[in-house]
């Protein structure tokens, strides 16, 4: 164990959330060790990082044991968007369950705090609304997205086993929708999907009628939320929902990117794909009187942060492809 600051391991430091908490706690004094398969994470990512004495990065797979002496656990490691999750869904389903028993095997033999990145996809398709901790969801288990879904909630099962038969301290949070730079300009998800079509130029894409729901949390918001659960003493084990509870038609947030981005993009109609939850809304008001979290950023003022990410990856791309074809 670190005898001069608090050593952390992330896994899936790479990528979108995990880069933004490893920054976060490099900031805040803390000796971190960013772990990753580099699957959908990605090294620029965390580039500006690999300079910085407290920060060290390692590849690697967490369905496999890993053996370091932590203090503290982020267990992020798992593809999060439906491209990336089914385009391998066995190891989809291995990454959640196994990398959950190798890290909470890890936390159990270095008597480390650990923290599960669960999410909004256990309640599935909900029948509540908002979905509150307590709901069981309305899960297909049979689904292209049930490699998340049920990997995600066997992870649940198997943390709060680990609690009760071994005493480790867990933390569950279950992360709703969230955005902001560094999210995977290909990943599918509707933030990301609308800005970058828009900068582009390309009709925006909207599937079903566009009046299905969503609620969008900033990502500074959404890191200080899962670092205020972590700070919890033994007796907060969650699940605690860390979302925002303002939700939009989707239809809505195409005709506001466009806005931003002065974009003259049009919106198109697709066909809605299978299991694609129809309203998406956490409840919060365990995170308000446990954690004191509520987000603070305005969708308009993270849209227009990640509009400017998206902006000079792409102004970088057409760089790099001009430089090639030089």
């Amino acid at each position: 164990m670190s005898l001069t600051r608090k050593r952390v391991l992330v896994t899936g430091g790479a990528g979108f959330l995990g880069s933004h908490l490893c920054e976060r706690l490099v900031r805040e004094g803390a000796d971190v060790l960013c772990v990753d398969n580099y699957f959908t994470g990605r090294k620029d990512n965390i580039a500006h990082l690999l300079g910085e004495p407290n920060f060290e990065a390692m590849r690697h797979d967490v369905t496999f044991p890993l053996y370091v002496e932590v203090d503290e656990i982020y267990n992020l490691a798992c593809p999060a968007s439906p491209v990336h999750y089914q385009f391998d869904p066995v190891q989809t389903t291995k990454t959640s369950v196994i990398g959950a028993i190798n890290m909470l095997g890890l936390a159990k033999r270095v008597g480390a705090k650990i923290l599960q990145a669960s999410t909004s996809e256990v309640y599935g398709d909900p029948t509540v609304h908002p979905q509150t901790e307590d709901y069981r969801g309305n899960v297909n288990t049979l689904g292209p997205r049930a490699c998340y879904d049920e990997g995600k909630r066997c992870a649940e099962t198997l943390f709060f086993d680990y609690y009760r038969q071994h005493k480790v301290q867990i933390k569950v949070v279950r992360i709703f929708n969230t955005y902001g730079p560094r999210m995977h300009p290909n990943d599918g998800r509707v933030v990301s999907n609308f800005i970058v079509q828009a900068l582009r130029g390309e009709d925006i894409t909207l599937y079903g009628d566009g009046m299905q729901t969503r609620a969008f949390c900033y990502v500074d918001d959404l890191i200080d939320g899962m670092m205020r659960l972590m700070a919890t003493g033994p007796e907060v084990t969650g699940p605690i929902n860390v979302g925002n509870p303002h939700e939009i038609p989707v239809r809505e947030l195409a005709e506001r990117v466009i806005r931003l981005t002065g974009a003259k993009s049009r919106i198109v109609f697709r066909p809605l794909p299978q299991d694609d939850p129809m309203q998406r809304c956490p409840d919060i008001a365990m995170a308000r009187s446990v954690l004191g979290w509520e987000p603070k950023v305005a969708l308009d003022d993270g849209l227009l942060q990640a509009a400017a990410y998206f902006r000079r990856m792409l102004a970088d791309s057409r760089e790099r492809e001009g430089v090639t074809a030089g």
